[in-house]
């Protein structure tokens, strides 16, 4: 009788074991290719459609992407109420294109998956319940989001398109980011799949590609606000502030007949050698120039890695690591070293911000916000807390250091440089009466016939920082090849920087 028990119990076992096999396989190992098989396409999407998806929230509660339900075919359907206000970050959810950004990032809380949401959907299922998702709550402040946003899409500001970017420099915070131009996540997330198609392909389609974020997700020439990386890669160096440089009226590059010139051809004051901290103030190329020779590419790419960009090899993909955000993100780019031999030019070049340097407004808010914050750089936050659909916290995210750009010694000489940019130099028009504000221009040149990139990176107070921005107006602007980054980015950070302050 013993042996027959036994042997039943091993049988019932190894059933079991085949099972949990089936399910873990099905679940786990072929669930990409059943859900990717066309067959399985219709009833995925009646599946998923009979989720009520999570909120996803700015950091007042405001919702910004919502499930509502539906008399239709699909149970759920996927709703963003501010529309192209939080496109970029919040993705979009669409039964046919799949979904992006956060809605992707997110996906396994907002749809119900995570294993922390196991007991809720069991519950759920007993009592006869939809399957709901959790809630995301993110750091965007709807009041200076709807502020950047007014700017960036203003034509008298902004005729060509542009980004802003707001930071809290002490922990990461995203408080805001826009880009122009966006669109309209719902025309994406329609259970109509004709309209769907025929949005798809449209945005696809458009040469300004409203899909990419400004912000974060394209790569722009920096131009002198890169000299930030430039001067803490001296400073880290043994170069002091006061130190003086060479300052001729033009560099003459080595290798070539080519020469680097100031800015409109000007001459930097000061005669034939001039201070770190002036050359900084008067934005000066041709000191900066011959600073970059001086200290070469791998110190400069070095330095640019502490502050968060990625070595690559133009125009190919990062070929080191890059500071997680919680959405996808394309991070700054310096040239590896390699790229560089035999081309001394080039050197001096990147060393004011061209040559294939590339960034953003999110690349350089966090390079502003290690430098306010004692030289020690954040990850960039989008996402503060999950809440089950109960409104219960079941997981929160605490602001995480990704590493140390520079020494404290280090950020205290910069943040001075910086505040006598915007006290007497290149960026008075960010002042603002009783803020001490530090920050730093550039002007991007480009290629033949093209108008430039004006930029402005910023904190304040310069004190005790607060907030960080970062604003690119592209191509010329309304200006055009007149435009500098003191005259048409440095009052829209202004503009940032005062409402930031005002709300806090």
């Amino acid at each position: 009788m013993d042996s027959q028990i036994r042997r039943l119990a091993i049988g019932l076992l190894v059933l079991l074991v085949i099972l949990l096999f089936g399910v873990n396989y099905v679940q786990v190992f072929a669930a990409d290719s059943i859900a990717d098989n066309p067959a399985n396409a219709y009833r995925q999407f009646v599946a998923e459609s009979e989720v009520d998806r999570g909120e996803i929230l700015a950091n007042d509660g405001t919702p910004l992407a919502i499930s509502r339900e539906t008399n239709g075919e699909f149970t759920y359907q996927r709703r963003y109420p501010r529309g192209e206000l939080y496109a970029h970050l919040t993705g979009y959810y669409s039964l046919f294109f799949g979904r992006t950004e956060l809605e992707r990032s997110f996906g396994e809380y907002l749809s119900g998956d995570a294993p922390e949401l196991l007991p809720q959907t069991i519950g759920d299922f007993i009592q006869g319940n939809p399957k709901r998702g959790a809630s995301i709550v993110t750091t965007l402040d709807p009041e200076l989001q709807e502020l950047a946003m007014d700017i960036v899409e203003d034509p008298s500001l902004m005729e060509n398109g542009g980004a802003i970017v707001v930071m809290e420099p002490d922990t990461g915070k995203v408080l805001a980011s826009a880009a122009n131009p966006t669109f309209d996540p719902n025309a994406l997330s329609t259970q109509d799949s004709e309209a769907a198609e025929k949005a798809i392909t449209a945005l696809n389609e458009d040469p300004e590609k409203p899909l990419l974020s400004r912000a974060s997700d394209e790569l722009f020439p920096p131009g002198s606000v890169f000299k930030i990386i430039t001067a803490a890669t001296a400073l880290e160096n043994g170069i002091t502030p006061q130190d003086r440089i060479p300052n001729p009226p033009e560099l003459d590059l080595p290798l070539t007949d080519d020469t680097l010139e100031n800015f409109g051809g000007s001459i930097c004051p000061g005669g034939s050698t001039i201070t770190l901290a002036e050359a900084f103030r008067v934005s000066c190329n041709v000191a900066f120039g011959g600073l970059g020779l001086e200290l070469g590419p791998k110190k400069i790419g070095q330095q640019a890695e502490k502050f968060g960009f990625c070595l690559w090899d133009p125009p190919g993909p990062c070929l080191t690591d890059t500071v997680p955000f919680d959405i996808p993100y394309s991070a700054g780019r310096y040239p590896n070293a390699a790229y560089f031999e035999d081309n001394d030019p080039l050197v001096a070049f990147s060393g004011i911000g061209q040559s294939d340097v590339a960034t953003n407004p999110l690349s350089m808010a966090m390079v502003a916000s290690a430098v306010a914050n004692d030289g020690v750089l954040m990850r960039p936050q989008l996402v503060t807390e999950v809440r089950d659909p109960q409104g219960r916290a079941i997981e929160r995210f605490e602001p995480e250091e990704a590493g140390v750009a520079v020494s404290p010694e280090t950020a205290k000489e910069l943040t001075d440089m910086m505040v006598s940019v915007v006290a007497a130099g290149t960026g008075t028009a960010a002042a603002i009466p009783g803020v001490t504000v530090a920050g730093k221009t550039g002007t991007a040149q480009r290629g033949e016939g093209e108008d430039p990139h004006a930029w402005f990176v910023s904190f304040a107070p310069a004190e005790d920082p607060q907030v960080a921005v970062a604003v690119i107006v592209l191509d010329g602007g309304n200006v055009g090849s007149e435009i500098t980054g003191g005259e048409a980015s440095a009052p829209l950070a202004k503009q940032m920087i005062e409402a930031a302050l005002e709300g806090g």
